[in-house]
Parts: C-alpha cells; sequence; structure tokens
C-alpha cells in the first residue's frame, strides 16, 4: 500500500485545477514577466522555466475562486531552497483581502514550509477548515532566505468538489 506522502492522490482527491475560475485570479505583487499563471496553470507550472516571482518586496497574496464548491484536502507549493516561500497563510472564503488588511483576519490555516515539501511533498491541512471553499486567498508572508523576492514553481491544490443537491430532483412523498 503506497503512503500518503508519495502520493498526492489520496483516495478521492484530485487536482483542483479544473475548478479554478481563471478570469478571476488575482496576485498582488507579482513581477511582470513571472505572474500566477506559471505557478498555477497546468502545464506552465511543471516547466522548470516559468515561475511566479514577487516583486516589490518578499510577499505575495493569491486570490483563487473556484467555478464551484469545492473540499480542500492538500496543497503543494514548490520553490527554490532560498527565494521558496517560507511562512504561508491560507484563507478560506475572504474576498477582496489586500495587503493592509491581510493580518485583520484570522488564517483558516497556517504552514510553514519545509525543504521537503518545497520539493513537493503535500501539506495537509486543516480539512475542517476547509469543507465549503468558494474560494481560496494564500498569502505567502516571507520566504526562507529571508531576502527580497520570492519565488513559487507549482501550486497545485487537492481535494474535491462539494456534491450539492438540486431541489428539483427530489421528489415528493405521498402521504399515506
Amino acid at each position: 500500500m503506497a503512503s500518503a506522502t508519495s502520493s498526492t492522490s489520496q483516495r478521492g482527491q484530485v487536482d483542483l485545477v479544473d475548478f479554478v475560475e481563471w478570469s478571476s485570479v488575482e496576485c498582488l505583487n507579482q513581477s511582470g514577466g513571472h505572474s500566477i499563471a506559471n505557478a498555477l496553470k497546468q502545464g506552465y507550472r511543471d516547466d522548470d522555466g516559468l515561475h511566479l516571482a514577487s516583486d516589490a518586496d518578499e510577499q505575495l497574496l493569491i486570490y483563487i475562486p473556484f467555478t464551484q464548491m469545492i473540499k480542500l484536502h492538500s496543497i503543494v507549493i514548490t520553490g527554490p531552497e532560498e527565494e521558496g516561500p517560507k511562512t504561508v497563510k491560507l484563507f478560506s472564503n475572504k474576498e477582496h483581502m489586500g495587503f493592509s488588511n491581510v493580518n485583520d483576519y484570522p488564517p483558516s490555516d497556517t504552514v510553514v514550509l519545509s525543504d521537503e515539501e518545497l520539493k513537493g511533498k503535500p501539506v495537509i491541512l486543516k480539512y475542517v477548515k476547509f469543507q465549503n471553499v468558494r474560494s481560496l486567498t494564500i498569502f505567502v508572508e516571507d520566504n526562507q532566505g529571508g531576502g527580497d523576492v520570492s519565488i513559487v514553481h507549482k501550486i497545485a491544490l487537492f481535494g474535491t468538489t462539494v456534491d450539492t443537491t438540486n431541489m428539483k430532483d427530489l421528489k415528493k412523498i405521498e402521504d399515506h
């Protein structure tokens, strides 16, 4: 039996990239030539030559809305040894956050990335905090080396979609 750390597709968990609402994805403080698409989009994120880089300082604020409700199970964030993200705060269903108010809200989860995780080991999240997620905000607070530029090679989100009941499909129970 494969261990949980060797497989990112644990029972029922899928890559949620197909459920991202791309037209509304935002990233604050991204470098012009190194945008969020490089780290998040299928194909781009697996190209070693492409990455997301911060611009004015080491912080990044990434907003990812979904086309339907999801349950987020784990996240993979990869980056280089020195410039890779270190402290990452995740916020479920918090829209219109900026650097000025990011510390006004308690994060749904905070992750301090290890060397193993920066190389692709999935980070298992506090699953109960990510049950009905319409959007995810990722705040990269600092990086491993304490420098002015943070670099992210890949962001992959794993979980499941939330099955919602279509009330029209329910049949009325006849009284006897």
